[in-house]
């Protein structure tokens, strides 16, 4: 891994890094998050007692559409053309929350993680739109990368811990 910042040119200023020589390969990135809340809203959003909707399926649809728009969003970010973006938006009884899990592909010069981390962040602030009727203090929490494939870097593996966040 370089130390070097890839978006800064000689003199420090932004650019978009150019990937015109480098070559196409499958590349996968896998991110995920949480939104922590009350028990209570958990148990409404389980329930489908929200009244906006299905919470759980309306953020999934959402981060796809929110991958789709990460050039749109993020500066010096390429256009990727996607070839597959799932996101999955899970209970989770432990953390007392929804755990949301994004895999985004392509075949092309670089990679998705910025794609897949967009769609666990539009998730998380799709959900929390649904539910702040009845949970303001909603928390989306420990949105991170944990692996992807392809580049010349190759592949990357979030270390494993004892504990999760």
């Amino acid at each position: 891994m370089s130390d070097k910042l890839t978006h800064l040119d000689a003199d420090g200023q932004p650019r978009m890094v150019d990937v015109t020589s480098k070559a196409d390969t499958d590349r996968t990135a896998v991110a995920e998050g949480w939104v922590l809340m009350q028990r209570v809203t958990l148990e409404m959003i389980t329930t489908n007692a929200i009244a906006k909707g299905n919470v759980m399926a309306m953020a999934e649809v959402a981060g796809i559409m929110g991958a789709k728009q990460t050039a749109g969003l993020i500066p010096l970010c390429h256009l990727l053309p996607l070839h597959s973006i799932q996101v999955d938006v899970q209970p989770d009884e432990v953390r007392v929350g929804l755990h949301i899990m994004a895999t985004a592909r392509t075949t092309g010069k670089t990679g998705v993680e910025m794609e897949a981390l967009t769609a666990v962040m539009v998730a998380g602030l799709t959900i929390y739109d649904m539910a702040k009727a009845v949970d303001r203090s909603m928390t989306i929490s420990d949105v991170r990368l944990v692996m992807k494939t392809g580049g010349m870097h190759g592949d990357y593996m979030r270390p494993q811990t004892d504990k999760q966040p």
